[in-house]
């Protein structure tokens, strides 16, 4: 490439950069002025989401330029450019229909392109451009080994963070992003396809498609906070500021998770009918009496007989109400009935023939002091004139303002809602959850969020139950049953990206098909797209894997890798007593990029010691320390695996270890007290 080709390249981006500048010192020119005139909230957020969106378009705002067959150039990048009186847009934005082109033309289909250029730059400097023609007579773009661009990313050294892959989206995974379905759409792919990336860059797409999404809200599940720390940087970086990023636990968020359940608890708690024995425990909180409840109000003694509060109570349940708010209802249905008995009393004086009142009323038919306490505690006052009328034949000493008052007072009496409260009484999720586990004390784990989720949902408890227009689920498998009923709240329009794969599951209340967890929720109504390519594992390491995935997951057909490394994985064998001697000796040999140690939690703090390192760990480090289920979803550049066989001793610990056999982007090495497990004895062994 000669150097008068970068410098054309170099003088559109100064044009470019020209161009954000301005923009940008004009978003800070309306920020402050929208501040000082304290227009609200509003315009203060518009011009700040609009200079952090500026501000985001630093690093990478160029990255490729179309030359198009009529003659026509696009430059395309991570947002959009417009200047006043230009008919051509300074800059596409990647998520716009003309730049498409860009991850899906190819000799065979060119969609009009010529010549597609790659574009590297650092800061604000072109430092390399790579170009592919398109119009010559080739056979396609089988072999994705030949391509520079995709080549260089993936060599690259990581860095504890996950870069975006706007610059080197492929065909398969830009028509996954573009897929416009409105329901759920679940990708599946295995180790290093790119499900992460192809979610978060599906959804910066609909947020620039479907601008009403970020009113709605979006959020984004991931399976721990070391992942969301490690994906953190990759929507900023596409321009998108506003989505919510969180890990189930983190929904409930006045809860904090502080126990680690046994697999087998865990496990329980994740199934389906865990939702029944909370509705079921719920229900049983509200108590309808065998024999009468007698209620003191005023020095009056109520009555309330069993078949008039079954009844409140079947007409409180018909409402559909949840059980705190249905419980207003009942509480009206009873103390409609104890006024109706204490006016009727009032109101109803019978004598006998010697004089005497039926009702304990006073002789001459008038109120007794009872009855006027009960009248002055509900705010009715009674006149001499209104007791000195004829008595003969029925009539109403109370108006319905005088009823509602009394039913007020009723409702505001301490011994009264006391009552009420013994029979259908209010309630929190923690104490629903709490009787149904018998625990009281100890903690939440993390199985217990959906349950107290759930209890939330069944008594109308709304803290915590923020919804969202669109939700992404990054390593979806691992979800419980319960967790998907949780999630499913969240999102009342059922617009999701579902992205895992079913052979790495973990956890033993996780997923073994898609639609099992689905369709209870969808019925039909979800799409599956899949992911063949494994561009971060080489060839040699997804080799090493075919024992393991032959003997417990026969039929599955793994990703083709995308590139070999001539670097075959080896293994070690030591002692229990060694292990962590041995693994920081071949650490402090290691020399490129980054080394992730994976190994089972039983070894974590003998291995830190040994290593030197921190847990939790510092994913930004040149040496980390994880569990299996701590590396899902990340990548590193050489990956130590210690003790094989006390993970595949975990219920799905063959799972956990083709997990941690595939994040390596450059080579693997396995460290095994004794003897080498079945599914590994094919690897090429060397001594320490």
């Amino acid at each position: 490439m000669t150097s008068s080709e970068i410098d054309i390249e170099q003088q559109h981006l100064a044009t470019l950069y020209t161009w954000v500048d301005a923009l940008r010192e004009q978003a800070a020119t309306h920020l402050a002025a929208a501040r000082d005139a304290g227009r609200g909230g509003d315009a203060v957020a518009f011009w700040q989401a609009e200079l952090t969106r500026l501000e985001s378009a630093e690093h990478g705002l160029c990255f490729g330029r179309l030359d198009m067959q009529e003659g026509r150039r696009v430059h395309v990048g991570r947002q959009g450019l417009f200047r006043e009186g230009d008919d051509e847009p300074l800059l596409v934005d990647w998520r716009a229909p003309v730049a498409r082109p860009f991850y899906t033309a190819t000799p065979t289909a060119t969609h009009g392109v010529r010549r597609r250029r790659h574009i590297t730059t650092r800061g604000r400097m072109v430092v390399a451009l790579n170009d592919e023609l398109l119009d010559l007579d080739t056979a396609g773009e089988d072999n994705l080994i030949g391509e520079a661009a995709l080549l260089a990313a993936l060599a690259a050294d990581r860095t504890g963070r996950m870069r975006d892959i706007v610059t080197t989206l492929r065909a398969e995974q830009d028509q996954i992003i573009r897929d416009g379905y409105p329901g759920v759409l679940v990708v599946q792919g295995g180790p290093g396809t790119g499900k992460t990336a192809v979610a978060l860059h599906r959804l910066a797409y609909l947020l620039y498609t479907h601008p009403h999404l970020r009113t709605r809200g979006v959020l984004v599940v991931g399976p721990s906070q070391i992942f969301l720390d490690y994906i953190g940087q990759v929507l900023p970086g596409l321009g998108e500021h506003t989505v919510v990023t969180a890990t189930i636990a983190d929904l409930r968020p006045n809860i904090r998770a502080s126990r680690v359940d046994p697999p087998a608890t865990a496990e329980a708690k994740g199934r389906v009918d865990m939702a029944d024995r909370v509705a079921a425990a719920v229900r049983s909180r509200v108590r309808t009496p065998d024999e009468p409840v007698e209620v003191e109000f005023e020095q009056q003694t109520l009555r309330l007989d069993p078949h008039s509060c079954r009844r409140a109570v079947d007409t409180a349940r018909r409402t559909g109400l949840p059980h705190n708010q249905a419980r207003l209802v009942f509480q009206q249905q009873v103390v409609d009935l104890l006024a109706q008995g204490l006016i009727e009393r009032m109101e109803r004086v019978v004598l006998t023939e010697t004089g005497h009142a039926l009702d304990g009323g006073s002789p001459d038919g008038r109120l007794s002091e009872a009855d006027l306490r009960a009248l002055a505690a509900a705010g009715v006052m009674i006149g001499p004139d209104e007791h000195d009328e004829d008595l003969n034949g029925p009539r109403s000493l109370l108006d319905q303002t005088d009823r509602a008052r009394l039913r007020d007072a009723l409702l505001a009496d301490t011994t009264v809602r006391n009552t009420l409260d013994e029979l259908w009484p209010p309630l929190t999720p923690q104490e629903v959850v709490a009787d149904l586990l018998g625990t009281s004390s100890g903690g939440w784990s993390v199985e217990d969020i959906p349950l107290l989720d759930e209890a939330a949902a069944v008594i109308g408890d709304r803290a915590g139950g923020v919804t969202f227009g669109h939700v992404v689920v990054d390593e979806a498998q691992e979800l419980s049953a319960m967790a998907w009923r949780m999630l499913m709240r969240r999102c009342p329009t059922k617009s999701m990206t579902l992205v895992g794969d079913l052979a790495q599951t973990g956890d033993p209340a996780g997923a073994t098909s898609w639609d099992g967890v689905l369709r209870p929720h969808l019925d039909d109504r979800w799409r599956l797209a899949q992911l063949t390519v494994n561009y971060r594992t080489p060839a040699e390491i997804m080799a090493a894997t075919a024992d393991l995935v032959a003997a417990h997951h026969p039929g599955l057909r793994p990703p083709r890798s995308a590139r070999s490394t001539s670097q075959p994985p080896w293994r070690v064998r030591t002692t229990h007593t060694d292990l962590p001697q041995v693994v920081a000796e071949l650490a402090g040999t290691h020399t490129d990029g980054q080394l992730a140690i994976i190994a089972p939690s039983v070894h974590l703090g003998r291995l830190a010691a040994a290593l030197s390192v921190a847990t939790p760990t510092d994913l930004t480090g040149t040496v980390v320390l994880l569990t299996p289920s701590q590396a899902k979803g990340l990548e590193f550049d050489s990956v130590l695996i210690a003790d094989p066989a006390a993970i595949l001793a975990a219920p799905l610990g063959h799972n956990d270890l083709y997990v941690a056999m595939t994040r390596a982007t450059q080579r693997l090495g396995v460290v095994h007290p004794g003897p080498p497990p079945a599914e590994l004895a094919g690897m090429r062994e060397r001594t320490p």
